[in-house]
C-alpha cells in the first residue's frame, strides 16, 4: 500500500490547526501579565482541525482495513490494530496529566476528577466531569472518545458480509445523530455520541469509497476543490453561531470533506517534494502531535513567565516548533515501539 502523501500532509495541518487554538490562549495569558498587546487570530476557525482528523479517520479506516473486509477475524484483528495504535499514548499521556495535576494542581485548567471521571477516561467512556462537562481527564480526549465509538462500530460492521459493512455503519451513526436530535437530550452516552460531529467518520468512508472505485480529479479540479474548502473555512471563522452543531457540520464538516477529496484524489505525482515528503513526517506524528502540545504550551508558558519573558509573539514560534519537535521524538521513540510491542502482545 503507497503511502497517501497529501493525506498525511493535511493530519499534519489538522493537528497544527488545533495547536494554534490551544497555544493562542496562553499568549493571551503572557500578554496580559505583561502588558504587551496580543490579538488572537481569527483567520480560520483553528479547532476544525478535528473536523479534518475525523474526516481522515473515516477514510482511512476503510482504505488501511482493504485485507480484513470478509475475514472470520477481521473484526478481532481492527481492533486490536486499533487499541495498539490508540490506547498506548492516549493512555501515558493521561496518566501524565494526572501526575502534574499532584505535583502542580495551578499548572493545569481542569477541575479535580473523580473515580468515575479517571475510569471512563481511561476506557474512553463518556462521563461527567466534576465541572459538569461531558469530558475525559484528559480533556483533548473528547475526540478520541467519539473515534472508540467509530472504530467499535466499524469492527462490528466487518462482522457484516462485505457490501453491508459500510451502510450498517453509516446507519448506526445517523441513528445516533437522529436519536438525540429527534428524543434529546438523551442520557450519557448517548448524548454525547449523537452529536452531528460523528457524520463526518461518514464522509471519510464516502470519500475512501470513491478513491477505491478509480475517482480521481483533475491537477485543476483538485486545486479547486482544495480552494472551496479554505474558502469555507474562510467564512466560518467569520459567521456568528457557526461552532453551533448542527452549524459547524455544514461548514467546518463540509470544508473538511472537500480537503480530504482534494487530498486523497488529486493528481498524484510520482515522486512527491521534499516539502511535501516533510510535511507527511509530521503527518505520521499527527496523533503525538495532538497529544503532546499542551504539555510542551504550558511548560513553556511557566518558563516565559518566570523568566519575564513576556512577547507573545515570540511564545507562539517557539512553542509551535517545540511542540512539533517534541512530537516527532515521542513518536519515534514511544508511540512507534509501543505500538509494535502492543501488536505483538495483542498477535495482530
Amino acid at each position: 500500500m503507497f503511502q497517501l502523501y497529501g493525506i498525511q500532509a493535511l493530519r499534519a495541518a489538522a493537528a497544527f490547526m488545533v495547536a494554534v487554538h490551544h497555544v493562542q490562549y496562553d499568549a493571551i495569558a503572557l500578554a496580559a501579565r505583561s502588558g504587551a498587546g496580543f490579538s488572537p487570530s481569527l483567520l480560520l476557525p483553528w479547532m476544525a482541525g478535528v473536523d479534518i482528523f475525523f474526516v481522515v479517520s473515516g477514510f482511512i479506516m476503510v482504505h488501511a482495513s482493504a485485507d480484513l473486509f470478509g475475514r472470520a477475524d477481521g473484526a478481532k484483528l481492527f481492533l486490536q490494530r486499533r487499541l495498539a495504535r490508540i490506547v498506548p499514548l492516549y493512555w501515558a499521556a493521561t496518566t501524565l496529566f494526572l501526575l502534574v495535576g499532584l505535583v502542580l494542581p495551578g499548572a493545569l485548567n481542569s477541575g479535580v476528577p473523580d473515580l468515575a471521571q479517571i475510569a471512563g477516561s481511561y476506557l474512553f467512556w463518556p462521563t461527567i466531569s466534576t465541572m459538569g462537562l461531558v469530558q475525559p481527564v484528559y480533556s483533548l480526549g473528547w475526540t478520541l472518545n467519539y473515534e472508540m465509538l467509530f472504530y467499535a462500530l466499524f469492527s462490528l460492521g466487518l462482522l457484516l458480509p462485505r457490501a453491508w459493512t459500510l451502510p450498517a455503519i453509516t446507519l448506526a451513526l445517523a441513528g445516533l445523530v437522529a436519536g438525540e436530535a429527534l428524543a434529546g437530550p438523551l442520557a450519557v452516552p448517548l448524548r454525547f455520541w449523537g452529536q452531528p460531529i460523528v457524520l463526518e467518520f461518514v464522509a471519510g468512508m464516502g470519500i475512501a469509497l470513491l478513491w477505491r472505485r478509480g475517482f480521481r480529479l483533475g491537477f485543476a479540479s483538485g486545486v479547486a476543490v482544495a480552494a472551496l474548502g479554505v474558502a469555507l473555512l474562510l467564512v466560518a471563522a467569520q459567521m456568528p453561531g457557526s461552532d453551533a452543531p448542527w452549524a459547524a457540520l455544514a461548514w467546518r464538516g463540509s470544508a473538511a470533506a472537500l480537503l480530504v477529496l482534494a487530498a486523497a484524489c488529486g493528481k498524484r505525482r510520482e515522486a512527491p517534494s521534499a516539502p511535501l515528503r516533510w510535511l507527511a513526517l509530521v503527518g505520521d506524528a499527527s496523533y503525538a502531535l495532538y497529544l503532546v502540545h499542551p504539555f510542551v504550551i504550558r511548560g513553556l508558558h511557566e518558563l516565559f513567565q518566570r523568566l519575564g519573558w513576556g512577547s507573545p509573539l515570540l511564545f507562539i514560534i517557539v512553542a509551535l516548533a517545540g511542540a512539533v519537535v517534541a512530537a516527532l521524538l515521542v513518536h519515534r521513540l514511544f508511540e512507534k515501539p509501543a505500538t509494535r510491542f502492543m501488536r505483538r502482545k495483542l498477535g495482530a
